[in-house]
């Protein structure tokens, strides 16, 4: 069976064009650093500070292109340091999350809704989901080979679309746990 590239997703942030103008001025526009996996998908070099009831995370990257809600995505360990308890969710999933400050050059932007801590997930085209036999939001484990931590991660979400472009995503407590593993195999 053909592997699957695993991935690590640094903590980051995904803004709407109104915050994004907020944090950094009027008009302001996304400067792409560096393309990501995922088509059309990038990071920027643009950084904003988290802030929450007990601290703050500074330099987080956000990634582009704008969305139409704002969202923060972080691990467990990201969380705890910050005294945010944000719940495991599926990227845009962010009804009900709980909200935080978040710090730009230009200005500030409170959010009430909107950090997470991403739940691990494969991103598959229609084409690859066929190949492994698997469905849009099917759950599924997948083993991982490093040379001192192998492990198998259970609860991951395959996600489909054609916009895709095959990856597992985890979050750095995670990836970290591995310590390198960069392959995987689908376990159903």
């Amino acid at each position: 069976m053909e592997k699957i590239l695993v991935e690590t997703s640094v903590k980051h942030v995904h803004v709407s064009q109104e915050d994004l103008e907020k944090l950094f001025g009027k008009g302001y526009e996304l400067t792409p650093r560096k393309s990501l996996s995922q088509p059309g998908q990038f990071a920027c070099e643009e950084r904003v500070i988290i802030e929450g009831p007990k601290g703050q995370l500074k330099g987080l990257s956000i990634l582009g292109p704008v969305r139409s809600a704002t969202q923060v995505e972080l691990a467990i360990t990201d969380c705890r340091a910050v005294g945010i308890s944000a719940p495991i969710r599926e990227s845009g999933d962010i009804e009900g999350t709980p909200g935080c400050k978040i710090i730009g050059p230009a200005g500030e932007v409170e959010i009430d809704k909107g950090v997470i801590v991403a739940k691990r997930h494969i991103h598959m085209t229609p084409e690859d989901a066929a190949a492994f036999g698997v469905a849009d939001k099917e759950v599924v484990s997948v083993k991982i080979d490093s040379p001192e931590r192998s492990t198998i991660y259970g609860d991951t979400v395959v996600r489909v679309s054609p916009r895709f472009s095959l990856a597992m995503h985890l979050d750095t407590d995670e990836g970290n746990a591995v310590l390198g593993g960069t392959q995987g195999e689908l376990i159903k």
